[in-house]
């Protein structure tokens, strides 16, 4: 199996579904807590699979790349529905991310912005972005790019049903978005995500995951003055 190598966005983007498989959270009443039982089994089953055999690590900051597998020197990677693995040649299957304490996958969310502004254009952005979440608008989107709507009609459309029969990973995907959660959305995610991101990194590299999250959750007090 592929783990990514780094302390980017994808490295923290993969753990997410382990965290949580694990019965794991790393915000707390709106503050990082990433040094809890949970987070550290997480990170500490990612460190067996390399030290077993059964991993081996990316690229620095290439965990996204998929040569390794559409070369065959790796079986199995931590991918979605967007993958260029579905327009290879290769026989390849998909299956949910097993969860130790309950199963959990993570959603790959783009945000949306209205801006303040005149209340002419306010108005025109709300009907805009009313129209993209639109069914009309997320069945031609979906069919069009491979991504999963995100409005259930769009998923239930004869459209999407006939486009999704002919791709059976997509039904694998869909089947999960019961269990899919967003990233946390708190203020300051991104230095979060840069001290949890450098604590994955190091465990990977062999620090103890212990000592690894305790070290960026003393980063984060400092950070957000909790010292």
């Amino acid at each position: 199996m592929l783990l990514p190598l780094g302390k980017g966005e994808w490295t923290v983007f993969s753990w997410f579904p382990f965290l949580w498989g694990a019965g794991g959270e790393v915000v707390t009443n709106n503050q990082p807590n990433l040094y809890n039982p949970e987070a550290i089994a997480a990170l500490q089953f990612w460190q067996d699979l390399l030290q077993d055999g059964s991993a081996k690590l990316s690229a620095p900051e290439r965990g996204y790349g998929e040569d390794d597998f559409i070369a065959g020197r790796v079986a199995m990677q931590i991918t979605g529905p967007w993958t260029y693995i579905t327009k290879s040649k290769v026989d390849y299957g998909v299956f949910p991310i097993p969860g130790n304490v309950e199963r959990a996958t993570v959603t790959g969310t783009g945000n949306f912005y209205l801006m303040k502004t005149t209340p002419a254009r306010e108005q025109a952005a709300l009907k805009f972005l009313e129209y993209v979440l639109s069914a009309e608008f997320q069945t031609e989107w979906s069919i069009g790019t491979g991504f999963l709507p995100i409005n259930l009609k769009a998923a239930q459309s004869k459209a999407y049903q006939e486009f999704a029969s002919k791709k059976p990973e997509l039904k694998v995907f869909l089947a999960q978005m019961p269990v899919a959660r967003p990233r946390p959305i708190i203020a300051g995610y991104s230095r979060l995500s840069d001290s949890l991101g450098r604590a994955i990194e190091a465990s990977l590299l062999g620090e103890s995951p212990q000592k690894a999250l305790k070290a960026a959750q003393e980063r984060l007090d400092l950070i957000w003055g909790n010292n």
